[in-house]
């Protein structure tokens, strides 16, 4: 990521960035259709995946509430913790072998899931229906954390810096594309044949999405993207022979850089770390967003349009963020990063109380449209307050940890969502689904009323320190 995040001046540069996005999608090279097509596939198969996930698991593998929410967990945190360890093998082995190997174990992965139903029934925790779909996570979760660093590195690769923004672009609206078609998808394909063969549906999605990067990402379709000497081999170089005590030198000098590193890592500063944390309980909304929307949905508007078509309703909001993004970061390209973290947790964190109303309808949909405004107007303005505060040299290192909470999110919402989700809107019995929302709102609300009781400790101190690095 650049030291400077760019944003749209006007309504009209948001327009244009929109119809920059589709003739770049037309236009682009065929190494990176070769990323593109397939992720518009892979993001279809990710969220189709997760949105019916809890519900499988209910219904099918006979697992409890909270059991679900914590299979969710292992696989939505287990990504991310898989992406530290595996973000550098498609350095090391190209961008055409880490692809072709994460889409071998999605395929593996969503084939055991898939086949887990068609081979046995139920039995819940410790069954064999439950470790055949353990192992298909397992595999998926080590997909992912080859999958994507690689697919952002190889548009690195086939972009230069006149198209790497729009390269980036077309990832982020593409994989919102995929997940708005998995709610057209899978619904009719559940509702008449069940969960396995709708698995069975992105399993076979992937096998496509794999042919397709093998036919697009060749040497040859390479050779036109890359400028002469830019790619240069990473092979065939002999170690040099080390003088005696060099050794012991790069140790030491490793061992000061590491206890520098120490000293000023980001963490060390308490009002760096009180923002990215402080975001957390507003975060834990994007998790519900798989966690409990889909069974809330099911259950709640059982019998009613929602019900039968809840993966549609659950992934409304990726498409909206397609839309809105652009268009939000417009109207407020002017206005204080910090204000804009305030103002858009806010209107993300309190239309949850329109749901402790009742189940209804218009208030899901009301719900669903304001909070993605909100989230439309903080979320890409979070990772540009993280990079105007950072010191000269360390952008990267603020980055990575920015990072951090959504990782916790997922795991600390994971761990409690399934224990409501029993307690107030269960599968049987009577609910109060009203409770529910109000807890939630009441801790995704923690966000915004932490950062406006905070904006004269961090919020002004921290705008002296952009403008002073502008200056």
């Amino acid at each position: 990521m650049s030291e400077e995040v760019q944003q749209p001046k006007s309504m009209k540069e948001a327009l244009l960035e929109i119809a920059h996005t589709f003739k770049a999608i037309i236009f682009a090279p065929r190494v990176l259709y070769g990323i593109n097509i397939p992720y518009v596939l892979e993001g279809l198969a990710y969220f189709g995946v997760i949105t019916v996930l809890a519900k499988f698991l209910h219904d099918d593998v006979g697992l409890t509430d909270p059991q679900s929410g914590w299979m969710l967990g292992l696989l939505t945190g287990g990504i991310t913790l898989a992406m530290f360890f595996l973000g550098g093998v498609g350095d090391k082995i190209g961008v055409r072998k880490a692809l072709a190997l994460a889409f071998s174990l999605m395929i593996v992965g969503r084939g055991l899931l898939a086949a887990s139903g068609n081979l046995f029934s139920g039995g819940g925790i410790w069954s064999p229906m439950f470790f055949m779909v353990t192992a298909a996570i397992l595999f998926i979760v080590l997909a992912y954390g080859l999958y994507q660093p690689t697919a952002y590195a190889a548009v690195r690769k086939y972009t230069n810096e006149k198209t790497a923004a729009m390269g980036y672009a077309m990832l982020y609206a593409l994989m919102n594309l995929g997940a708005f078609c998995s709610g057209l998808i899978s619904p009719p394909v559940r509702r008449n044949f069940g969960f396995s063969a709708i698995f069975w549906v992105y399993t076979a999605l992937t096998v496509v999405a794999l042919i397709i990067m093998l036919v697009l990402i060749t040497k040859r379709n390479e050779r036109k993207v890359l400028e002469p000497g830019a790619e240069k081999a990473m092979e065939g170089s002999a170690p040099t022979e080390k003088a005696e005590g060099e050794f012991e030198r790069e140790r030491v000098a490793l061992a000061e850089r590491a206890w520098r590193y120490v000293k000023q890592h980001p963490l060390r500063d308490p009002k760096f770390t009180f923002f990215i944390f402080i975001l957390i309980p507003v975060q834990t909304l994007f998790a519900h967003n798989w966690l409990t929307l889909p069974l809330y949905m099911d259950r709640a508007f059982a019998g009613t349009m929602i019900s039968q078509n809840f993966e549609f309703f659950s992934n409304l909001n990726p498409i909206l963020i397609f839309v809105l993004a652009p268009l939000v970061a417009a109207i407020f390209a002017r206005k204080n990063a910090y204000m804009m973290m305030i103002i858009g947790t806010l209107i993300m964190a309190a239309p949850t109380f329109l749901l402790t109303i009742a189940p209804n309808p218009t208030i899901l949909l009301l719900y669903i449209f304001l909070m993605t405004i909100g989230e439309a107007m903080w979320q890409p303005r979070f990772l540009q307050w993280i990079a105007e505060i950072a010191p000269p040299g360390k952008t990267g290192a603020y980055m990575g940890i920015g990072q951090l909470p959504w990782f916790l999110t997922k795991f600390i919402t994971a761990s409690y969502s399934g224990w409501f989700l029993r307690q107030y809107c269960p599968s049987e019995g009577a609910m109060n689904t009203q409770m529910m929302w109000f807890i939630y709102a009441c801790i995704a609300m923690v966000s915004p009323i932490a950062l406006i009781l905070a904006k004269g400790w961090v919020g002004r101190s921290m705008q002296e320190r952009v403008e002073a690095a502008k200056a």
